[in-house]
């Protein structure tokens, strides 16, 4: 069996939380034809003294219910400020979800971008 990329999906924007505590989607994904490939970086250069974020990824491993896959915390200023979520390869109908939380501090915004393969056995 050979697998290559069929298309890529790429997601560029910036997050901006309406106040503390609000779980804000970077993605919200839905199913594809075929397991994908997730890769994604989010930009915490914004955070401050007293800043504090929260970075959830969800998925459905089952195909239906999403759960937490990882949570990620961090407290501003940042040496590293870009977070690289891990490429990951996902099943078609994994519905992967990642999100921002902004749980202390001065609201922020986030930029982000991910991308998604979309494989194909040929």
């Amino acid at each position: 069996m050979v697998v290559r990329i069929k298309r890529k999906e790429e997601y560029r924007g910036t997050a901006s939380p309406s106040d503390l505590n609000v779980e804000t989607d970077l993605i919200n994904l839905g199913t594809y034809e075929n397991a994908i490939i997730l890769e994604g970086y989010v930009d915490l250069s914004q955070l401050q003294s007293g800043d504090s974020v929260k970075l959830v990824i969800y998925i459905a491993v089952d195909g239906s219910n999403r759960r937490k896959l990882d949570t990620i915390t961090a407290d501003g200023p940042l040496e590293n400020p870009v977070v690289h979520l891990l490429s990951m390869t996902l099943p078609k109908d994994a519905q992967p979800r990642v999100t921002i939380t902004q749980t202390q501090g001065t609201v922020r915004s986030f930029p982000y971008w991910f991308v998604v393969q979309v494989l194909e056995e040929i």
